[in-house]
């Protein structure tokens, strides 16, 4: 089987640093040895309200970042989870092979319905993973390049796959292999360097948006939390520093050790202001080629039509192979 990777992002806001440092920077590279499908995951972002048009505005915003970020579409697929049935199709058949208390151990499930009552936690909350993995099984990946923050999804993909193949003793779906970036796997808030950065954090000083202007990088580069001391070092007594950078050296492709040598005997305030320099030198040719695709919806909806036909090709052969040998149909 040739190599076959798939990955995908939620159109619920505007895609932010942590989500090309953390996941798109992977896919550029490995677009380069693998058959490509990245997948613009509609269904998912929906467990939360949304507001339609803003919903189909995301969806071709985050298709445009995609694009701009390096994801070439004549190597590529790049597709809306919804406009392949399968996906919705195989999640049910997928449901009936995860046990309750798997979905119950989710640690994205705990985090997002906690201080909710059952009567506030829809069931789509809760089956979500059950949709990832057959969003992910569809495709017979040989590897999903995800963030760190996803590796529990992974396993549980994995263990649905193993228990289905051993039920029915058959191949049908390839166990995958998530790959996860080696530095950055995590990029973590501005604001708070506990947690991951995120486009639905409570204050946008969290997040570095691919729409931020210059002065809004600078801003909120220079109101990112630091540790105590002065020294720009990384360490674990430093998460805030070593959070930072991270960023500057994926972002420059400079190791970390380098950059602190950069910064001996200067302050946060000089290391905080070259940072957002690097950061707004990085997303300008970005911006530029998302308004590009954004201007020409006629060119955006040409690529976005080419992957799903061939997203549909794939998911179809699968589907049929799992109706089949489960015995559904005629």
């Amino acid at each position: 089987m040739s190599k076959r990777l798939l990955s995908g992002i939620q159109p619920s806001g505007e895609l932010h640093l942590g989500n090309y440092l953390g996941a798109i920077k992977q896919w550029i590279s490995l677009q380069q040895v693998h058959e490509s499908l990245f997948c613009i995951v509609d269904l998912h972002a929906i467990t939360a309200r949304q507001d339609p048009k803003k919903l189909h505005e995301n969806i071709r915003r985050v298709a445009a970042s995609y694009l701009a970020c390096g994801v070439d579409p004549q190597e590529s697929a790049i597709f809306v989870q919804s406009s392949v049935s399968a996906h919705a199709e195989l999640a049910w058949v997928l449901s009936t092979f995860t046990q309750m208390g798997e979905l119950e151990r989710m640690t994205q499930f705990k985090d997002k319905s906690k201080g909710k009552g059952a009567g506030q936690i829809n069931a789509g909350l809760f089956t979500y993973p059950v949709l990832m993995a057959a969003d992910i099984l569809l495709y017979k990946p040989t590897a999903v390049p995800v963030g760190d923050d996803q590796k529990q999804h992974i396993e549980l993909t994995r263990n649905i796959a193993e228990r289905f193949n051993n039920y029915y003793k058959t191949e049908t779906f390839v166990v995958p292999e998530g790959v996860f970036p080696s530095s950055g796997a995590r990029i973590m808030g501005l604001d708070d360097p506990t947690a991951k950065m995120s486009k639905s954090a409570p204050s946008d000083l969290n997040f570095i948006s691919f729409s931020d202007d210059a002065d809004v990088v600078r801003k909120k580069v220079k109101k990112a939390v630091t540790d105590s001391g002065s020294d720009v070092t990384a360490g674990d007594d430093k998460p805030a520093l070593t959070n930072l950078l991270t960023i500057y050296s994926l972002l420059t492709g400079r190791e970390v050790s380098d950059i602190e040598k950069d910064y001996v005997g200067k302050g946060y305030g000089d290391f905080k202001a070259e940072l957002a320099e690097v950061i707004v030198e990085w997303l300008a040719p970005v911006q530029l080629e998302m308004k590009r695709y954004l201007d020409d919806p006629a060119q955006l909806d040409i690529i976005l039509a080419a992957g799903t036909e061939q997203a549909n090709r794939i998911a179809q052969v699968t589907l049929d192979e799992v109706y089949k040998t489960v015995g559904l149909g005629y």
